[in-house]
């Protein structure tokens, strides 16, 4: 064999490997986008580069590998189902005390039931990402009205959207798949709204 036709061979070699690469590559990256959703956007924006955000995604993924997770017996999650129900109900009455720290507490019970740390926001939204990122950004955002509210800065109908965020996290904690997500009411009017959060709370609590 000539050494024009081992070069020839060496150069689609490489050109085959080249192109492997780039497939796994690819196919690494898709599959970071659909395991985090709006969370691999997030961390794109937030970092300095593309690269550097889906490093930062798979070291998440290996730091979330090393925790001991636990599903919930059904004896725990019907506990945790009939307690969120109380909170909800006590929001119609004291909007300002279901949220805080009812809610932030009882989110944080819940994360720490399931096996997540939680001493650190910033660590427990990195390792919450990776199985839960669609509830993610409902999560930052009750935890933000939360503070607010603390300063005394939130609004009701802040309060109450934030109780529907902690919801959102607490159903996807909790692995009941038959339980809807919430959705934002259409209608503006707050009295409405928080009257039908209330009617909502009022038939998802337990019987006394």
């Amino acid at each position: 064999m000539s050494s024009s036709q081992v070069l020839i061979i060496v150069i689609v070699v490489l050109g085959i490997i080249a192109l492997a690469a780039v497939a796994w590559y690819l196919m690494r990256r898709r599959e970071l986008q659909q395991r985090f959703g709006p969370e691999y956007e997030r961390t794109v924006e937030e970092s300095d580069n593309r690269l550097a955000a889906e490093k930062e995604l798979r070291e998440r993924e290996s730091r979330h590998a090393e925790l001991e997770l636990r599903e919930l017996e059904p004896e725990a999650r019907a506990r945790y189902t009939e307690q969120w129900a109380q909170i909800q109900t006590r929001f119609v009455d004291a909007p300002e005390n279901a949220v805080a720290p009812l809610a932030d507490q009882f989110g944080d019970e819940v994360v720490g039931e399931r096996g997540y740390p939680t001493d650190d926001y910033d660590e427990r939204l990195s390792h919450l990402s990776v199985e839960h990122a669609r509830v993610l950004s409902d999560y930052r955002e009750a935890h933000d009205i939360n503070l607010r509210n603390q300063r005394g800065e939130a609004t009701t109908e802040q309060l109450r959207l934030a109780v529907l965020h902690y919801r959102s996290l607490v159903t996807d904690l909790l692995g009941d798949d038959t339980t809807e997500r919430p959705t934002e009411p259409a209608r503006t009017d707050e009295t409405s709204q928080l009257d039908d959060f209330g009617r909502e709370a009022r038939r998802g609590a337990p019987d006394a």
